[in-house]
């Protein structure tokens, strides 16, 4: 008997999410340490992302259960509420990433994490591009299955991985869409689902090892928990002046 889709998706994400820490460990403990380094010196950690990639931005972004030194790049056309055939042909426009982060003082010692499932559309390559001459550390989220099948819209002929200081592989199908339906139908898709594991993965790892070494990192607890307003409110106040959108 053939299992429900239901459980053939989950089967698939645990696949996903194990090949993810299986294959690449050495990548991920140097995105910890990345993030651990950049948050013991009073710098931020970025995250950037087109389309359905945004979401991972908004992910990490005055979260309850993340960091507060965390900044969502974030650019209204390009997060489909605004148009979403528009938005994926602007993020083919060269020269967008660099408007967007003339918005966020990015500089050495920061961390820039660029997700995008394909890595092939010229804002991601841009925004690794421009992040790493300001002097941040940039590090990729990407299928590396979907990146090494096409072949980049970017006028270097690069990929987002090609051009990153590091390479984070979400573990994806080439077309993202993992599970045959019907006949032939593609669905479930699983970039945003490991984007955000990875994220958060790496970020509560950088967390852990800093308190390991006495170093206190500021991170979100739910507004909504009985008692908990009063400190939210306060680390609001405290990194507000260095958090757009706050």
């Amino acid at each position: 008997m053939t299992a429900p889709v239901r459980r053939r998706y989950r089967d698939k994400l645990v696949e996903i999410l194990d090949r993810v820490l299986d294959t690449q460990p050495e990548a991920l403990d140097a995105a910890r340490d990345a993030v651990a380094a950049a948050l013991a010196s009073d710098h931020l950690v970025y995250v950037a992302g087109s389309g359905h990639s945004h979401l991972l931005a908004e992910e990490v972004f005055y979260r309850a259960g993340g960091i507060a030194a965390a900044q969502a790049i974030l650019d209204p056309d390009l997060m489909l509420h605004l148009g979403a055939e528009r938005s994926t042909l602007l993020e083919r426009e060269e020269g967008r990433a660099e408007r967007a982060l003339a918005d966020y003082p990015v500089g050495p010692g920061d961390v820039v994490f660029i997700a995008s499932n394909s890595g092939r559309n010229a804002y991601p390559i841009e925004m690794a591009l421009a992040a790493k001459a300001r002097g941040a550390l940039t590090i990729a989220i990407t299928s590396m299955r979907h990146a090494t099948a096409i072949t980049s819209r970017h006028g270097s002929g690069k990929l987002l991985y090609q051009v990153t200081d590091l390479v984070l592989d979400n573990g994806g199908e080439y077309g993202d869409a993992a599970l045959i339906v019907g006949h032939d139908r593609r669905m479930g898709p699983t970039s945003t689902i490991a984007g955000v594991f990875i994220l958060n993965a790496v970020l509560a790892e950088a967390v852990d090892k800093l308190a390991g070494i006495g170093v206190d990192v500021d991170v979100y607890q739910s507004a909504n928990m009985q008692g908990a307003e009063a400190a939210a409110q306060e680390m609001i106040r405290r990194w507000q002046a260095r958090i757009r959108g706050l």
